[in-house]
C-alpha cells in the first residue's frame, strides 16, 4: 500500500477548501430564515419550556431529596 506524499496532499487542500465554501455558500442560500416574529415566538416558547423543566425537576428532586433523606433517618435508628 503506498502511501502519497505529503506534498500532493497539501496541493490539494486549497481546492478542498474552495470547494466546500462553495457548497456550502449554495446550502446556505436554500435556507428558508424564520422572520423576526417568528424567532422571538419560538424563543419566548423555548424560554418557557426550560422554566417550566426547570420547576419539574426542582419538585421531583425536592421529594426524592427528603424521601431519601427519611429512608435513611429511619434505616440508622
Amino acid at each position: 500500500m503506498e502511501s502519497e506524499s505529503i506534498g500532493a496532499r497539501l496541493g490539494r487542500w486549497p481546492v478542498a477548501v474552495k470547494d466546500y465554501v462553495g457548497e456550502l455558500q449554495m446550502e446556505m442560500r436554500r435556507v428558508s430564515w424564520p422572520n423576526w416574529k417568528q424567532v422571538r415566538s419560538t424563543t419566548a416558547v423555548v424560554i418557557a419550556a426550560v422554566f417550566a423543566f426547570a420547576a419539574y425537576f426542582y419538585v421531583v428532586d425536592l421529594i426524592f431529596g427528603r424521601a431519601i433523606t427519611k429512608v435513611f433517618t429511619v434505616l440508622s435508628k
